[in-house]
């Protein structure tokens, strides 16, 4: 019998471990197929399909223009309202699609973990490129309405959106991760991220201006508001579809940069914690589900 041709390179390892999230990239086509899989089922039976993308921003567009921005007078106060509130939302919708299907993405899956051994945080992981890639189409329509109205970004606009966009999927991967292995045991983890989800829209300037919040709260208190990761989050995507459009009275949020950068290391805090809690509760998954 010819033996097993082992060199000193080989890497051995017992069955069921992976290297965190390494071992998730490394696996890269099987995460495709997952992130395709999630992104069929969405449009699956759809006519339209992907114009469904394109088509659901552009509605938001025309109401919020009609509804806020002329009966409720809106387009007054806030220079090119819709842009200002589509660039918000679009920062939220991406963070909370992201959140609760990562959230879900375990039990949704359970069949499959069940049945064979693959890095279980790969489900968490597709979850939120599939919100990354729903989401694309909703700024490539906010794109194409602001350069109507005369958007020129500069290479730090197009950098703040960037930045924003790594923040988000590192932020919520990292809750989809902690959420997502607490939900396998308690199913009451779903609709506590669905009140969160609900928070968001209004913990953060996407319906208003952050300058209201500044007026209304002691200079502590402001802080703490600023200090939500989600807050400079959304006043990067001001700043990047927004703020080219040179509006009036339009300010850059305080201290924008270094609350943006702490949102960002916040965010890697909370996926190293999610992570460990994780790997922590993984071996009951199978069990639970």
């Amino acid at each position: 019998m010819a033996k097993p041709n082992i060199t000193l390179g080989d890497e051995l390892s017992a069955p069921g471990t992976n290297r965190v999230l390494v071992d998730v990239f490394r696996r890269r086509y099987l995460l495709s197929l997952i992130i395709r899989k999630e992104v069929g089922i969405r449009y699956r039976g759809s006519v339209l399909g992907w114009l469904w993308s394109y088509v659901k921003p552009l509605v938001q567009f025309v109401v919020f223009f009609v509804a806020l921005g002329v009966f409720l007078g809106l387009n007054r106060s806030i220079d090119y309202y819709p842009i200002y509130l589509l660039a918000g939302i679009t920062a939220v919708t991406f963070f909370n699609e992201a959140f609760a299907n990562g959230t879900r993405s375990l039990v949704d899956n359970s069949a499959l973990i069940k049945k064979i051994y693959l890095p279980r945080e790969m489900f968490p992981i597709a979850s939120m490129f599939v919100a990354a890639v729903n989401t694309l189409p909703q700024i490539a329509v906010i794109v194409t309405i602001a350069l109507f109205f005369g958007w020129v970004p500069t290479v730090l606009h197009v950098a703040a959106l960037l930045l924003a966009f790594a923040i988000i999927a590192i932020l919520a991967t990292g809750l989809g991760l902690l959420f997502g292995a607490i939900n396998v045991t308690f199913r009451d983890a779903q609709s506590f991220v669905e009140i969160i989800a609900m928070m968001s829209v209004w913990a953060s300037p996407v319906m208003y201006q952050w300058q209201m919040v500044a007026r209304e709260l002691p200079e502590w208190a402001f802080t703490v508001y600023r200090l939500n990761p989600l807050t400079p989050t959304v006043e990067l995507f001001h700043y990047g579809l927004w703020m080219p459009l040179n509006p009036r009275d339009a300010a850059v949020l305080p201290d924008l940069g270094v609350f943006a950068l702490y949102s960002l290391v916040a965010s890697l805090v909370i996926l190293a914690i999610g992570q460990a809690v994780f790997r922590r509760l993984e071996g009951r998954f199978a069990q639970d589900l």
